[in-house]
């Protein structure tokens, strides 16, 4: 399978790409602004399976360059899509009233409008005849409705609620060119976002974890679901 993964250089993204790195018929992309840990999650991929198959780039999602992402689907041979993993995400926790203009633009740049872009961007790779691709959006259990809210962070549960409502609309539309769209409303899994938000919380889950099941419902879940936000917590801090 061709495979693209944002945010792929911390938790979750970096577990998930592990995961399928070990797969040696995988082929991966590896997308996130921070290379320094994306060149240490290519040296452990290829440490522990020297036939791995794996590319990084650096990606900015607020400004997306699209020559680079269409240069590197190009040396990599990649001429279509199977899996999209939009991984990559933002987080500022800060009471309302403090938020600053720049705060609200930078969260909805890399939440809702990067990830908008990006699929955009990606829509010819996603087109197949035969085979049908998987968009995974993978959001938060704070973008829910009716799921517990927590002060402070406002605009990121909000722009994560965005996240999910797309997900609805790109499925609907997306329907005739053979593309699932679903979205995973992650709950509290360790990672530094979780850490950042919530210092002195433990959660029940490591990215590890949350990375074995999203592999299997990138790969699968598009044979049973299109268009769902699907809760995927045992706990939400």
């Amino acid at each position: 399978m061709n495979i693209v993964i944002t945010g792929a250089s911390s938790g979750i993204g970096y577990q998930t790409a592990l995961a399928f790195s070990a797969t040696i018929q995988n082929r991966i992309i590896c997308m996130s602004r921070n290379v320094r840990k994306l060149k240490m999650l290519h040296d452990e991929v290829y440490k522990k399976n020297p036939a791995a198959k794996l590319m990084i780039l650096e990606l900015d999602l607020e400004t997306l360059d699209e020559k680079k992402i269409k240069d590197v689907l190009a040396d990599y041979g990649m001429k279509h899509i199977d899996i999209l993993i939009n991984n990559a995400g933002a987080l500022i926790n800060k009471p309302f009233g403090k938020l600053t203009d720049a705060d609200w633009q930078h969260l909805y740049g890399v939440n809702v409008f990067g990830v908008a872009k990006l699929i955009k961007l990606l829509l010819p790779y996603l087109q197949h005849k035969e085979i049908r691709s998987h968009i995974v959006n993978i959001s938060s259990m704070g973008g829910v409705q009716g799921s517990s809210k927590f002060s402070g962070l406002s605009a990121y549960s909000s722009s994560k609620g965005a996240l999910a409502v797309l997900t609805e609309c790109l499925a609907e539309e997306f329907k005739p060119l053979n593309i699932s769209v679903n979205c995973l409303a992650i709950g509290a899994v360790q990672t530094e976002m979780l850490q950042k938000a919530f210092p002195d919380y433990r959660a029940p889950l490591e990215a590890a974890q949350m990375a074995a099941f999203i592999v299997d419902f990138a790969t699968n879940g598009h044979r049973y679901f299109n268009g769902k936000i699907l809760p995927v917590s045992l706990s939400t801090p």
